[in-house]
């Protein structure tokens, strides 16, 4: 639109003051329309799905049904309006790498994830299996982990090994090499993890905590309670919504 470059004289003025407001109206209009729609969050493209990968921490041996974090995990998404399936769990109490990467050779899941998760290595600690060897499985762990989803390595989070040297089991043990041997591992998966450009949760230090607080271990005296996987679920949450956020 081109308006005239003069001002107005004479019994025009109150028109084009009408007009002038009526334009200024017009621009606001656009403007708050503008901003509006620029603040709709996006729509959500879900169902979502989850995949977790493990051993007894994953699957929650001993604790309360629907308290192992991956259901814990998967309720808190919801709650929060993310649109996602429960998890396909393959864990076993006991696994080691080698086991779980056998496990999932014979049977591997169907279809792509938008959401893997991957804890394994303290049963291999337990055995006192070599580091290197655990390197070597782990690395194909973590690549068979992203294949699984969309060969896409953002959609995979690793969760390091919980220090179970803290706990009442380990008491009659050398609670001290448990959790230094612990630690070895966990350089090596967060190494490997950091390598792939793969998200890292550490959830070692939370899982100290089971040693001073009798809530936080499950009835066996080893494994988490449903209260303790609460807190790893507090720190995987915003890493889910942010992987999660970006498949919408």
């Amino acid at each position: 639109m081109i308006l005239d470059n003069h001002y107005p004289t004479g019994n025009n003025e109150p028109q084009m003051k009408s007009f002038l407001i009526l334009i200024c109206w017009l621009l606001l209009t656009l403007i708050h329309f503008g901003h509006s729609s620029a603040s709709l969050p996006p729509a959500d493209h879900g169902p979502f799905s989850y995949l977790a990968l493990g051993d007894s921490y994953t699957i929650g041996e001993n604790a309360a049904p629907g308290q192992p974090f991956p259901h814990q995990l998967a309720r808190s998404l919801r709650r929060g309006g993310i649109d996602i399936g429960d998890p396909r769990i393959i864990a076993r109490t006991g696994w080691t790498t080698g086991e779980l990467m056998a496990a999932l050779r014979r049977e591997p899941p169907d279809g792509q994830y938008d959401l893997v998760t991957l804890l394994i290595g303290v049963n291999n600690q337990y055995r006192g299996y070599p580091l290197n060897r655990y390197s070597e499985e782990f690395t194909t762990l973590l690549k068979m982990a992203e294949g699984f989803a969309g060969r896409d390595s953002r959609r995979v989070v690793v969760i390091s090994i919980p220090d179970w040297g803290v706990t009442p089991f380990a008491g009659d043990r050398d609670p001290k090499r448990i959790s230094r041997e612990i630690r070895q591992y966990n350089r090596v998966n967060r190494r490997i993890t950091h390598d792939r450009r793969v998200v890292y949760v550490n959830i070692t230090r939370c899982s100290r905590k089971m040693g001073k607080n009798p809530r936080l271990v499950a009835p066996d005296g080893l494994h988490p309670s449903g209260d303790m996987y609460r807190q790893w679920v507090d720190k995987l949450l915003p890493v889910a919504v942010k992987i999660l956020h970006k498949r919408r």
